[in-house]
């Protein structure tokens, strides 16, 4: 399988705690859906950008992770200029934008183990009161943070694919055979955890 999502780097955001970055990002989600002033909002999705670059990840990176999303982003915009108004599409795009760049941001300056000691560390008093498995809840974080790339790539392969036979790609073509490969890996992992007993008492 491929590397994770993380860069190596010594940037600031490199050395914030795990917990701050999620902190910021939870703050980020709420405070940005209170927020329609443009004067504030544009500032802001390029101060976003700038973190984002700043882990070292480069743009041709940056544009490759994110464009599958910004596109969803654009498409929600466009909804709303349609049916809402010129502002509001351009509003939306901003806050999800932002969302989306500074969820890379954190993902590309975290590593997945870091990621998940916090996350059983702020599941801890949940399993406490008899509600989740804290290390079951950041295992399927860390695995759908690793699978991310792992996925990208097998789109990837199935496209180039596609283009070398010279089929046009159309997303059922697609699709069927991502899922297919992504669940086989799915039920391999599975077994490699039970194999360990990761998830034995």
């Amino acid at each position: 399988m491929l590397n994770g999502l993380d860069i190596e780097g010594n940037s600031p955001l490199h050395r914030m705690p795990v917990r701050g970055k999620l902190i910021v990002l939870f703050t980020a989600a709420i405070g940005l859906f209170f927020l329609s002033d443009l004067r504030l909002l544009v500032p802001a999705l390029g101060l976003a950008a700038a973190l984002f670059l700043s882990t070292g990840i480069g743009i041709a990176e940056a544009f490759r992770r994110t464009r599958f999303v910004l596109f969803t982003v654009l498409l929600v915009a466009a909804a709303n200029y349609v049916f809402v108004s010129p502002h509001e599409a351009v509003v939306v795009f901003c806050r999800l934008s932002i969302l989306v760049l500074l969820a890379a941001a954190i993902t590309a300056s975290t590593g997945i183990s870091a990621f998940m000691d916090e996350i059983a560390r702020l599941a801890a008093p949940l399993e406490r009161l008899g509600l989740v498995r804290a290390a079951d809840v950041s295992l399927a974080v860390g695995l759908v943070i690793r699978f991310v790339p792992e996925i990208l790539a097998r789109y990837h392969d199935i496209a180039d694919a596609h283009r070398a036979r010279g089929l046009p790609l159309r997303p059922l073509t697609a699709l069927v055979p991502l899922i297919i490969l992504t669940l086989k890996d799915a039920d391999t992992i599975a077994m490699a955890i039970d194999a360990r007993g990761f998830r034995r008492h």
